[in-house]
């Protein structure tokens, strides 16, 4: 199988399975995966709620771009990134440059199913379906800019990760 000229920079609303698959797809290409929540986290000391918490959203935004460009000119072979990474126009110039984006998509309903339980994600306190069915509103179309769209809803990881793999190592 033949390897991506470009790392592959897996955008998409959270619970759309990014980290999930950029792991496995990682695996399967043999390419090291770099995760932008992570790397955060790792430079800011902190945990992701906690930086929201500090600083705020601005804050953390302004974080995860210096970090996105940071990774992106290091050459990377996979890149996950948090579901709001495309809420600065900067930014997805910067993976549209520099990467081949694939964006992943869920129903709202299965995200919701994915996401409930978890309790670390600073934009889903109170009412899950409530801030789900928002913040899907608020982002839609900002996705669409991504060379490659995968429903991930009804497959499982290794059926997207072949169907990644079908678009990008022809």
């Amino acid at each position: 199988m033949s390897q991506p000229k470009k790392p592959l920079i897996l955008i998409g609303f959270m619970g759309t399975g990014k980290t999930t698959v950029g792991k496995a797809l990682a695996v399967r290409l043999g390419l090291p995966l770099v995760d932008t929540d992570q790397e955060i986290e790792k430079q800011a000391g902190k945990r992701i709620s906690e930086i929201f918490q500090r600083c705020g959203e601005e804050g953390f935004r302004a974080l995860e771009s210096r970090v996105l460009r940071q990774v992106l000119t290091g050459n990377p072979g996979i890149v996950t990134t948090g579901g709001g990474i495309v809420l600065r126009p900067e930014n997805v110039r910067l993976m549209r440059e520099f990467g081949l984006v694939i964006a992943l998509h869920a129903s709202a309903e299965e995200i919701i199913r994915r996401l409930s339980g978890d309790t670390d994600r600073p934009l889903l306190r109170g009412d899950l379906r409530q801030r789900v069915s928002r913040l899907l509103e608020e982002r839609r179309g900002m996705y669409d800019f991504a060379h490659v769209q995968v429903d991930t809803t009804t497959l499982t990881v290794a059926e997207v990760v072949d169907r990644i793999c079908r678009h990008v190592t022809g």
